[in-house]
């Protein structure tokens, strides 16, 4: 018996499970059809965990500062820069998506400068995906950072400054640790919200099996298709980890910030 005969289904297959686990490996047997060997499109739960945690990483790392800055500065125009970061919380994710085109694609106001200098378009790509999440995520790392930080007694903050601190130092050693929670619930509910973006991903990264569907695009596809036993497993799987999100958030948001 050839190893064909053994591929196709005529002896055990040769064929580790990991070959079957993503949904774009092609079928030896020439019939056209991805391996099935996992019950739920793995590369869609991998590839949405992985543009999660990117887009969260980014989200504290800008958004970190920018709610510093709003919670602990007056300044012309910090109502406008306020509304900037918090619209994407409200606007339709298709909008958002749509916004991003204009800005981001191949013939967008910052797109058009990248691709004439690379020869490279974000869009269609995981990076797109990436740069959704965080656009739609960035709102609640912000507004739950300033909270915190805005709820420090100044008095605190003062002694430092009194003791020759500078205010970088103070709000690293000082600002920080005491908002902390508040930071930390603000990271993983941005999680939350950049592993169920569907809207603008769709938009700005497209539904490209293997590439770009994450699972709410995998979810949508699958639903459309009628294969309902996939569909109803990645919605528990999703289900799971948002319930589980949630209570770690609320977690940290019942501690005191002192």
């Amino acid at each position: 018996m050839g190893s064909r005969g053994l591929i196709c289904g005529r002896g055990a297959s040769p064929l580790p499970l990991w070959m079957g686990l993503r949904e774009g490996v092609a079928n030896p047997c020439g019939r056209g059809k991805a391996l099935t060997s996992f019950p739920f499109n793995v590369f869609s739960l991998q590839l949405s965990l992985q543009v999660s945690l990117v887009s969260t990483l980014l989200s504290v790392l800008v958004g970190l500062p920018v709610a510093y800055i709003l919670a602990r500065r007056d300044f012309f125009a910090k109502e406008l820069m306020e509304i900037l970061f918090t619209i994407p919380l409200v606007l339709p994710p298709t909008v958002t998506g749509y916004y991003l085109v204009i800005l981001f694609g191949r013939n967008g106001l910052i797109g058009n400068v990248i691709y004439r200098a690379t020869g490279w378009s974000i869009m269609f790509t995981w990076y797109a995906a990436v740069l959704a999440s965080f656009i739609v995520s960035i709102p609640l790392m912000i507004r739950a950072s300033k909270a915190a930080i805005e709820s420090i007694d100044t008095n605190l903050i003062n002694v430092a400054y009194t003791l020759g601190h500078g205010e970088f130092e103070t709000a690293v050693r000082v600002v920080i640790p005491l908002a902390k929670n508040g930071i930390v619930a603000g990271a993983i509910l941005s999680f939350a919200r950049g592993i169920g973006e569907f809207g603008a991903t769709i938009m700005l990264a497209g539904n490209i099996p293997g590439k770009t569907d994450t699972m709410p695009i995998a979810i949508y596809t699958l639903a459309a298709s009628g294969e309902w036993t996939k569909t109803h497993l990645m919605v528990i799987i999703l289900t799971v980890i948002s319930g589980a999100v949630i209570y770690l958030s609320n977690r940290f948001t019942k501690r005191t910030f002192f």
